[in-house]
């Protein structure tokens, strides 16, 4: 049940985070489109799935009795909590921006807040066609006398909209960078759990999509001497999704980002943890607009996103071999 370059999904010790291999070991189940099976997104009836992460891997029920179902019923769950979560981090942006004589309103969720038109068909069309994934991560002891030590992850941020975690009660290896700009580091801050809760994290793509109100956090986690256990539920949008600025504040913030294809920053993304083709990690930094330096050229991925767009199928499993031109281009 090994990942391999045709399937970003099943188990795998040899992962990359900005080309550097990470002191982990993972097992990642995603999630099965509603078009397929009986339309219900359960994870108990994949059989038929397809997508651009390609299909869920499972032990064997002799070696794991009940992982199946414990698994499906803890995806559903984070799913459902990630639908409550996004629409009120969209709620909460529409309260923040003062004036919103911009926005074409178009009526009201439940509580009584108003959203644009296309605010609320993008919270629809997320949750029908989240591309979700559910990671299982084992970070074993180190006991490494290399200098720096190796990390458990290298620092990133979450690509998607936002994560779902929960994390290792008895060892705290995760770690925010705080108060980092283009002229300093900033300091590194652990993440404490607090028992009995989830920690909440917001993604590259909510960056995007508020203009850079919500802020994607860099973050790392160290090794330690003890194992550590956690579960990231990474919220995504659906792979068709062009992410671009929200209306709720175009009008009231300055167009930071290019839209992004979520299918192909995801496609890359995968590409960058599973093999090293010396070329740098994609990055929404890779769609920002520059007004101070108009000389600055658009990065090749705004190109590079459509040509993907014309020739992927995003039913299919991703084919990191296929693609290598394209991606290393």
């Amino acid at each position: 049940m090994r990942r391999s370059g045709r399937n970003s999904r099943g188990y795998f010790d040899d992962e990359l985070t900005k080309r550097r291999i990470d002191w982990k070991e993972c097992i990642d189940i995603g999630s099965v489109p509603r078009h397929v099976g009986d339309g219900s997104g359960s994870l108990l009836q994949d059989d038929l799935q397809a997508c651009l992460d390609g299909k869920n891997q499972w032990p064997p029920s002799d070696v794991a009795p009940g992982f199946r179902e414990d698994v499906n019923e803890y995806f559903d769950a984070c799913a459902k909590l990630s639908d409550e979560i996004a629409t009120l981090m969209i709620e909460g942006l529409a309260s923040m921006v003062s004036d919103s004589s911009n926005v074409e309103l178009g009526g009201s969720v439940e509580d009584g807040t108003t959203l644009s038109f296309s605010a609320r068909t993008f919270l629809n069309r997320t949750k029908m066609k989240h591309s979700s994934y559910l990671r299982m991560n084992h970070y074993p002891p180190c006991q490494s006398d290399v200098m720096p030590p190796p990390l458990g992850i290298s620092r990133h941020t979450d690509a998607g909209f936002l994560t779902v975690l929960l994390q290792d009660d008895d060892c705290h290896s995760l770690q925010v960078l705080i108060g980092s700009n283009i002229k300093e580091e900033g300091t590194w801050v652990t993440v404490e759990p607090t028992p009995g809760a989830l920690t909440i994290n917001t993604g590259d793509m909510a960056q995007v999509f508020s203009g850079g109100i919500f802020r994607a956090p860099p973050h790392r986690v160290v090794t330690s001497s003890k194992d550590r256990y956690s579960a990231p539920f990474f919220y995504n949008p659906g792979y068709d999704e062009m992410i671009g600025m929200s209306d709720i504040v175009i009008g009231n913030e300055k167009q930071k980002y290019l839209p992004i294809l979520w299918g192909y920053f995801r496609a890359l993304r995968f590409a960058g943890d599973l093999t090293d083709w010396g070329v740098d990690e994609i990055q929404i930094e890779h769609f920002e607009l520059n007004d101070e330096d108009e000389t600055r050229p658009i990065s090749r991925h705004v190109e590079k996103q459509k040509i993907f767009q014309e020739k992927a199928n995003f039913e299919d499993p991703f084919d990191v071999g296929v693609y290598q031109e394209l991606l290393t281009a």
